[in-house]
């Protein structure tokens, strides 16, 4: 048996390789997807006092860190037994829209657009953000402006961009200024022009990618995502539901202390990612997927006019349960619009100008759980304190590792369909890899083992033959 290794899989966060394993006649018999870092936040954070796990979970990574800080903080505010004020609440949701408006822009502009504008089976060398930049100046500046604005609104409101301190356990540390606000309104009708052209830009090219439509990751699972009491997208303060692959409702009105009821966690031997399934079905059956597919697979609306509108058409071309994993995209940029709609919306409520913006309280509870959407899915942090408040067991399920059994189907979809173990080409390994993108993963978030670690030690003799093993 030959194997092809793609190492390391490029433009994503974090490090991973893939290896395909082909038999005597060239055909894939199997592929494997490993993710080859492991980081232990749940394991070094012990006995810091739980206030201070949204900073330190935060550092988990520079992509996402307002995604941890909110779930951290909800945790935290359980573990105090405190309700944000209403202000409070709707800034964290402000800044959690801005983070979802650069954080799109960035996995569709920089990381994947070079594949879906300049083709798959391009010069590498030339495949890339530059080489973007190159083929279609205004695409590129628009991919830009947009995580530009996303970033802005975050150190507007939280006087940093990255890691910001603004948002601690009872709300946030510093009430919206009028001028604040007027700024951020004022750079919102510029930045909703472009994410309209770019959906614009994407509808009109997605049917070029039939192939890859039709190939990549479309096996269909279970999903999983927040919504609101009507069933409407819901990404801050929502419910848990799952939904099956005809649409219907496994489980829904899940709160976040409940979580353990229905996911379970696996641990891989050939990856550092943890792998979370639906417990009722079990490990591995339980395969389900959340993100911006999932989400607009499990929600009924999106509640805002001009994303509810873009989700009506994308409906209409692939069906009320979309399942390739190709139409990520597409979902990405609907939320990249309604993430624009809905800071408007919180912004033109008198109520988030209020300065009572957070509460304060001891320790109340021994046990704690935040769980948000993050832009890549469901995020779960889980602590566990004494009665001093030190945190004494932690859990962090990412939103990355729910999806890990489903990334590893999609790559042994894609390596069947399109790579010829006969004669490699380039273009059939970047598709591989492109399945993997159309997930955005989050791999530095979402490395955390779970009791095992996966590692395996190995005896190899000049020759090429494994001699010993120890695992």
């Amino acid at each position: 048996m030959k194997k092809i290794t793609i190492d390391p899989v490029t433009r994503i966060e974090g490090h991973a390789k893939i290896d395909i394993y082909l038999d005597g006649d060239g055909y894939v018999a199997d592929t494997q997807f490993h993710v080859t870092q492991v980081r232990g936040f749940e394991k070094f954070t012990e006995g810091r006092p739980f206030y201070e796990m949204p900073s330190i979970t935060a550092r988990i990574c520079g992509i996402c860190p307002v995604s941890h800080l909110l779930a951290s903080a909800k945790a935290c505010d359980a573990i105090m037994a405190v309700a944000p004020p209403e202000a409070g609440a709707k800034l964290r949701e402000l800044i959690h829209c801005a983070q979802f408006a650069q954080s799109h822009a960035l996995s569709f502009f920089h990381l994947s657009a070079p594949d879906l504008l300049l083709g798959f089976d391009s010069d590498p060398a030339h495949r890339n953000i530059f080489g973007l930049i190159e083929q279609d100046p205004e695409i590129a500046r628009m991919g830009v402006l947009l995580r530009k604005f996303g970033q802005t609104v975050i150190e507007s409101l939280a006087k940093e961009r990255v890691h910001p301190s603004w948002i601690v356990p009872g709300g946030v540390n510093a009430p919206l200024t009028t001028a604040v606000r007027d700024r951020i309104l004022a750079g919102l009708p510029e930045a909703r022009s472009m994410a309209a052209r770019t959906m614009d830009f994407f509808k009109g090219i997605v049917d070029k990618f039939a192939e890859e439509t039709a190939h990549f990751g479309t096996a269909p699972t279970l999903y999983a995502g927040l919504v609101d009491d009507d069933g409407g997208l819901q990404w801050y303060d929502g419910r848990l539901q799952f939904k099956d692959a005809e649409g219907g409702v496994l489980a829904t009105g899940i709160r976040a202390k409940e979580y353990a009821s229905y996911i379970g966690e696996a641990s891989q031997r050939d990856s550092y990612l943890k792998a979370p399934y639906y417990k009722p079905l079990g490990y591995p059956a339980g395969v389900y997927r959340v993100g911006p597919l999932a989400r607009l697979n499990v929600a009924e609306r999106t509640a805002t006019p001009a994303a509810d509108r873009e989700l009506q058409e994308y409906r209409q071309r692939f069906g009320r349960m979309v399942h390739s994993a190709f139409h990520y995209h597409y979902a990405r940029l609907i939320e990249l619009t309604h993430a624009l709609e809905k800071m408007e919306r919180l912004l033109a409520d008198p109520a988030i100008l209020d300065t009572h913006v957070r509460a304060r309280a001891a320790v109340n509870c021994l046990e704690g759980v935040g769980m948000i959407e993050a832009p890549r899915g469901v995020l779960i942090h889980h602590y566990k304190v004494d009665e001093k408040g030190a945190i004494r067991w932690a859990n962090l399920i990412v939103a990355t590792g729910h999806n890990a059994l489903a990334i590893n189907r999609s790559v042994g979809e894609v390596a069947r369909h399109f790579v010829d173990g006969s004669k490699i080409q380039e273009g059939m390994l970047n598709r591989v890899s492109a399945v993997v993108r159309a997930y955005d993963p989050c791999l530095s978030c979402s490395t955390h083992a779970d009791g095992t670690l996966a590692m395996e030690a190995r005896l190899i003799a000049a020759d090429g033959v494994v001699l010993d093993r120890v695992r």
